[in-house]
């Protein structure tokens, strides 16, 4: 009777493979598509960079040719504007003045953002939820709006000149961000690990320093490049709260620069870019690993 039964049932088509003329169409789809792709890939990326070509390029230029030809390429290539601006001492006091700040800034960042991430992703209290609304809504509200109450509060600190008025509030405003990409990461580690630690001895502390710190390491990363280049281009708040020469950042000190020489433009176009290179080969070294961080953060 199961044999009748199993011999009366019909074997189910296999699937039918597409034709010539369907692959053919998605062939021709796709190679439609591609060209299209990477034109609108290669416009993007030329707006993005044209700019910073331009102030490169700029820099090797003399004034003259920068009047009679704003967009030509420079001929003959003149070094002196940035030989003159490398020579400054100026230049290389607020280059440390930046890295200092950007330096602390990263520390504060991915200390206390680790610290504040890991007790949201891997404890279960009350008001857990509100707590990382409150970082997330941190997101909203940029320093442009809070300068003028910032402003206030590091003039009665007594912090006003100083790097240490610069490097605490751009912590507390980095802090929203890299909570918002690392509590993915702690909260991805299983709880297996975690609980065969405290069978072999592990206290919390030493759970944390030895298997989340190592775990969370491309989340940190990811945090810490953010957090010093942001620093490394932050202008609005030390153009409020610095005011001696000695203590400029880059950006600040780029404004200084072309205001003193507002008509040799060669030379304010070379200190621009040697403020900005720094930055770019920070990010174009660290780029795979905000990419993979961040991707992290999502699958967490």
């Amino acid at each position: 009777m199961s044999a009748v039964a199993v011999q009366a049932t019909p074997a189910s088509p296999p699937p039918t493979p597409p034709t010539s003329s369907a692959r053919r169409r998605r062939r021709g789809a796709i190679d439609a598509a591609g060209p299209l792709t990477y034109l609108v890939a290669f416009a993007f990326v030329g707006i993005c960079i044209a700019p910073v070509l331009y102030i490169i390029f700029g820099g090797f230029r003399t004034n003259a040719q920068i009047t009679a030809d704003p967009s030509g390429l420079p001929g003959p290539w003149e070094i002196g504007n940035y030989v003159d601006v490398l020579a400054s001492g100026r230049f290389w006091q607020q280059v440390g003045n930046s890295a200092v700040t950007g330096l602390f800034t990263t520390l504060g960042v991915v200390v206390l953002g680790l610290m504040a991430s890991y007790v949201l992703a891997r404890y279960s209290f009350s008001g857990r939820g509100a707590m990382y609304s409150l970082f997330a809504a941190g997101l909203m509200f940029p320093m442009t709006v809070a300068i003028t109450p910032l402003y206030i509060m590091i003039k009665n600190l007594g912090l006003m000149n100083s790097l240490a008025g610069i490097i605490l509030p751009q912590i507390a405003f980095a802090l929203p961000t890299t909570i918002i990409i690392l509590v993915p990461f702690l909260r991805a580690i299983p709880r297996e690990i975690e609980e065969a630690a405290s069978i072999d001895g592990a206290s919390r502390l030493g759970f944390f320093f030895r298997m989340v710190v190592p775990l969370s390491v491309p989340g940190v990363v990811t945090v810490g490049i953010l957090a010093f280049i942001a620093s490394w281009n932050s202008y609005m708040l030390p153009l409020f709260i610095l005011n001696d020469e000695s203590t400029y950042t880059l950006p600040l000190g780029v404004q200084s620069f072309a205001s003193e020489y507002s008509v040799d433009t060669a030379r304010v176009l070379a200190f621009t870019s040697l403020s900005m290179i720094p930055a770019l080969i920070f990010f174009s070294l660290f780029e795979r690993r905000i990419v993979g961080g961040l991707t992290g953060a999502v699958k967490g």
